[in-house]
């Protein structure tokens, strides 16, 4: 059985920190293959638009295709985390990453050869559709570690400094692939990590999350996630989140490619994602005393504002700038969003409900790709950074109107459409 942290009386040791974090009795049997499972999917989108717009010439092409991953991805990925609530991760696992790879080398090949679009669509599918969801399933991983214990926001707030992290290496690793390797390299290589990566976090079993028994009455809580209303709240903010990365792919590559330096594309994006994993640190290593619910609202309130102001940016010095302002906002929305579902979700859903969030950020991103490309194509350059304001006003105007439906209820309730047979517990 899994062993967890219990809470101390003594404040100073329940104090939430990334070294008591990190002493977590196994936690480094999952957190290292994790990270090498989940490095690929930040040079997926990437490494897409820059092959298919190499082999076509078009970023309004290359942005469809990569849409179609990532929509694909979007609509699979919760099935793919109820799957692994109900049967454990390691089955769903398995197939998935060798699908995956199987898939991404199709599409490379066909890319190269000239096919048509159509079969581009048809490889892009299934390799979005079975992108190994390792976010979600260590974010479910440190559930169980941690039960009732003060680091679970510590632990939200380190996954997403890890998730940045792979997104500031990602698209450098992916761009110089492309750039100075061969289009087809990035692809490649994301299919090769994806491949290893995956199987090595699949084999360790000891963490994973334990299948729960589905008769009696904990058929309640594995209703699906999307029944609960906070939880389709966080979704479409996550959308809003989802925007930004793809309308800043696809416009920063347009943009180094019209200043005639395509090669400072991986590292203005990663000024961005730096900006995010910095401000990721910071939320784990305070101890906040203000309710997420209101957090979350602050942090999307900053971001809106600093995503309507990147179009305005004509300069590399001054985009770098503003992308690092932007990613420092995006961090805490996502670490609360993530933070919340602790509270909202029964625990025999929550992978499920960590790949809605996950999922929702792929299909913001991949619609946000699209469109950049269509507007990077057919008005000025620049015009995609329109994407991430539009997208995030009004994911703040959804959140702002129904925010009354983050505030958690007691366990006691109906949860979704079920009724729940646990025990109240008391909410700080």
């Amino acid at each position: 059985m899994a062993s967890t942290v219990t809470t101390s009386q003594d404040p100073a040791a329940s104090r939430p920190g990334y070294g008591r974090l990190l002493r977590t009795r196994g936690a480094w049997t999952f957190l290292l293959p994790g990270f090498a499972a989940r490095q690929p999917f930040a040079m997926l989108t990437l490494s897409i638009v820059l092959l298919v717009q190499h082999t076509t010439g078009s970023y309004g092409v290359a942005g469809a295709v990569a849409a179609a991953t990532g929509v694909s991805m979007a609509l699979f990925a919760p099935y793919s985390g109820r799957l692994a609530d109900r049967y454990g991760q390691r089955a769903v696992l398995v197939p998935g990453v060798l699908v995956h790879t199987v898939s991404g080398v199709a599409l490379t090949a066909l890319a190269l050869t000239g096919a048509p679009l159509w079969a581009l669509f048809a490889a892009a599918v299934p390799t979005g559709a079975s992108v190994p969801q390792i976010g979600p399933m260590v974010r479910a991983r440190w559930g169980v570690k941690l039960k009732g214990s003060p680091l679970m926001a510590t632990a939200a707030a380190f996954e997403s400094v890890t998730d940045e992290f792979t997104f500031v290496v990602g698209p450098l690793l992916a761009t110089a692939l492309c750039t100075a390797v061969d289009p087809a390299a990035g692809l490649v290589t994301e299919a090769a990590l994806t491949l290893v990566g995956g199987l090595l976090f699949a084999a360790q079993k000891g963490t994973q999350p334990t299948v729960a028994a589905r008769t009696g009455h904990t058929r309640t809580e594995q209703t699906s996630a999307l029944g609960v209303p906070g939880v389709r709240v966080l979704i479409v903010t996550f959308l809003g989140i989802g925007s930004v990365f793809g309308g800043m792919q696809v416009s920063l590559a347009a943009y180094t490619e019209s200043i005639g330096n395509p090669g400072l594309n991986g590292v203005l994006y990663g000024v961005f994602a730096a900006g995010n994993m910095i401000a990721g640190i910071a939320c784990g290593a305070i101890a906040w005393k203000v309710a997420p619910q209101r957090r979350l609202i602050l942090a999307y309130a900053a971001l809106a504002l600093t995503a309507s102001a990147l179009w305005t940016a004509h300069s590399a010095l001054l985009l770098a700038g503003l992308g690092l302002l932007v990613g420092m906002c995006i961090a805490p929305a996502l670490i609360t969003g993530y933070t919340l579902v602790e509270d909202l979700v029964p625990a025999g859903a929550r992978t499920e409900a960590f790949t809605w969030l996950t999922g929702a950020v792929a299909l913001g991103q991949a619609a946000a790709v699209t469109v950049a490309g269509q507007l990077e194509d057919r008005l000025w350059d620049g015009a995609g950074f329109l994407v991430p304001m539009g997208g995030t006003v009004l994911a703040l105007a959804t959140l702002l109107a129904l925010r009354s439906r983050l505030v958690t209820a007691p366990r006691g309730r109906t949860v979704a459409r079920g009724v729940g047979h646990r025990e109240p517990v008391a909410v700080d």
